[in-house]
């Protein structure tokens, strides 16, 4: 029998969304919550440190609208919230969204740049080299939705290459061409978090080519306790699992 793990130290949730009271706040429903206290409770429980978090009004909306008031509220949020670190958003067609990085990229509660190409709708061959050239002149981690097709993760790779001294999280670990990344590019990591988990053979895959270094826990807005209990019952070494 199989029995949850007891780790000698608290995960942490690399990569989560939640509503912050926005008017560009994604639906609620009392079998899919997505509010502050349910996802602190949810940690609680299971005993997740903290998590890296992007609000949803900062990523679900094709003009960018939510982008820089997100930050800001984010920002002061984290500074005063233990268990909250700030994915700080940009949009490249909003300007002072680089000016907010520039800023908050020195804040020790923020872990780096988040992007949403495929929720703001613009095309990454067009405006890439202006993200990923100002990550790589910071040497900062980039959190990346990607596009799920083989020629978007083409794209996530030509820019990993070109921009070397960045990393690059292709988040929502799903396929055989994502896992791919992961062995062939130094710099490129990926997260568990999304639907895509409960594939059957998905993390174990990944771990057998890759190892467990480059695989980071995530949640995204999925149920954490489903997503902790996908790595702490898999069948991956103890070790590994932490």
């Amino acid at each position: 029998m199989v029995k949850l793990p007891d780790f000698s130290h608290p995960p942490v949730d690399v990569h989560c969304h939640f509503n912050h009271g926005s008017s560009l706040d994604v639906a609620d429903s009392p079998i899919s919550r997505n509010d502050i206290k349910f996802l602190r409770d949810s940690y609680a429980h299971i005993g997740i440190a903290w998590g890296g978090i992007s609000t949803y009004a900062s990523v679900f909306h094709p003009d960018g609208a939510g982008v820089v008031e997100s930050n800001r509220w984010l920002y002061d949020f984290a500074a005063q919230t233990d268990w909250v670190r700030q994915w700080v958003v940009l949009d490249p067609r909003v300007e002072e969204s680089f000016r907010q990085a520039e800023q908050m990229l020195a804040s020790p509660k923020t872990l780096g740049i988040k992007i949403h190409p495929v929720f703001h709708q613009y095309d990454l061959a067009e405006f890439g080299d202006k993200i990923f050239g100002f990550a790589n002149a910071h040497r900062d981690v980039v959190l990346m939705h990607p596009v799920m097709t083989p020629e978007g993760m083409a794209q996530a790779a030509r820019f990993a290459d070109k921009y070397p001294d960045m990393k690059l999280i292709v988040a929502h670990l799903c396929s055989v061409e994502q896992v791919d990344l992961l062995q062939n590019h130094e710099n490129i990591y990926t997260d568990t978090s999304g639907g895509a988990s409960n594939l059957n053979n998905v993390l174990e895959y990944a771990y057998e080519r890759v190892g467990s270094e480059k695989i980071l826990f995530g949640t995204d807005g999925y149920s954490a306790e489903f997503q902790y209990g996908r790595i702490a019952l898999s069948r991956l070494p103890y070790g590994d699992k932490e």
